[in-house]
């Protein structure tokens, strides 16, 4: 099969490449997908520049979502699946190519209105969000939100996943107003923004959103450079979802008195690294809750699907400086054709 390679283990884009390698066989509890379209996402930078490995046993191709067809499965996943199943799933790694193996329970069923590209969109950035609001946050009716890199894709979604259960305010932050603009014009997206260059977020949580309370619930990707706002930010008994950390992991001073007298919940967390079992749950219970929901930006559900730009994947070194240029607004896709 085809797939996209990788010259000397990392560099710029340039260095990706469609070459050949072995087409993988499905194992007894697994499926084998031909994939139509595939979602890219900040770790495949780091993958492809040498900085993040693939966990153990998965493939060392990039990509971690995609959407296709099954073309064989292994007797363990016969009971649930058929040949020619529309699908979209999350991988360990090996979504850019043609085919991809992956456990029958992390896929999906492709809802019929939705596109390839956009099934391929939902699976890392919905359930990272699901996992950061949802299971971490404990999100709660009448809740105060407060969600980092608001327009990226994982950030779309948690927005989105706060107003479907209900939060009492939503807000995002961004670099820019054309970002904060579309955030606040999207049918169920942010109730309130702030620019992180220009303006102190957490006095505009506080002064502004919350009248002096704070948030309960806190999505952050940034780290280092938003640490000491999160907690003035977060309410008594708030809870912190930490994903990433843009600006560095290193707090260089941490006054934890806030902490102990707020109560607060500081949780870091992972998805690419979880155990089968783990994820296996959470791709159910996200199943139930909020995908029969999900529709293109241009449908009428409560949760949407916001894509940027789909790429033919022969052009995936621009789709990776596009991804790498941080210009985007929602999701960046490859279509195999």
């Amino acid at each position: 099969m085809r797939a996209v390679l990788v010259k000397d283990n990392g560099g710029p884009a340039e260095n990706m490449y469609i070459g050949q390698v072995e087409t993988p066989v499905p194992g007894d509890d697994e499926v084998l997908v031909k994939i139509k379209a595939f979602g890219l996402n900040r770790m495949d930078i780091h993958q492809r520049n040498g900085g993040y490995p693939p966990p153990p046993g998965a493939s060392t191709i990039l990509g971690v979502e995609f959407s296709g067809e099954i073309v064989s499965l292994g007797s363990k996943a016969k009971a649930r699946w058929s040949v020619g199943d529309a699908v979209l799933g999350l991988a360990g790694g090996g979504a850019y190519a043609e085919y991809i193996v992956v456990l029958h329970t992390h896929i999906l069923p492709k809802p019929a209105n939705l596109s390839w590209a956009e099934a391929a969109s939902i699976p890392e950035n919905f359930l990272t969000a699901f996992q950061a609001v949802v299971l971490c946050g404990a999100i709660r009716p009448e809740d105060d939100v407060l969600i980092h890199a608001g327009a990226s894709g994982v950030g779309i979604a948690a927005i989105q996943l706060a107003r479907f259960h209900q939060a009492k305010t939503v807000t995002a932050t961004a670099s820019s107003k054309t970002k904060l603009d579309f955030l606040l014009g999207i049918p169920n997206g942010a109730t309130h923004v702030a620019n992180y260059k220009t303006q102190d977020f957490s006095k505009v949580i506080l002064e502004d959103v919350t009248g002096g309370k704070g948030v309960d619930v806190l999505v952050d990707f940034v780290g280092q450079s938003h640490f000491e706002k999160n907690i003035n930010s977060l309410a008594l008994d708030g809870r912190m979802t930490i994903l990433a950390f843009l600006s560095g992991a290193v707090v260089p001073s941490v006054n934890l008195g806030p902490i102990l007298y707020k109560r607060l919940r500081i949780q870091g967390s992972t998805l690419r690294s979880r155990k089968p079992a783990y994820q296996a749950d959470l791709i159910a219970r996200f199943a139930e809750d909020a995908l029969p929901h999900i529709t293109g930006q241009d449908g009428n559900g409560q949760l949407k699907t916001y894509i940027h730009k789909v790429y033919p994947w022969e052009e995936i070194q621009a789709a990776h400086n596009e991804m790498e240029a941080d210009a985007n607004i929602g999701k960046i896709i490859a279509e195999i054709n």
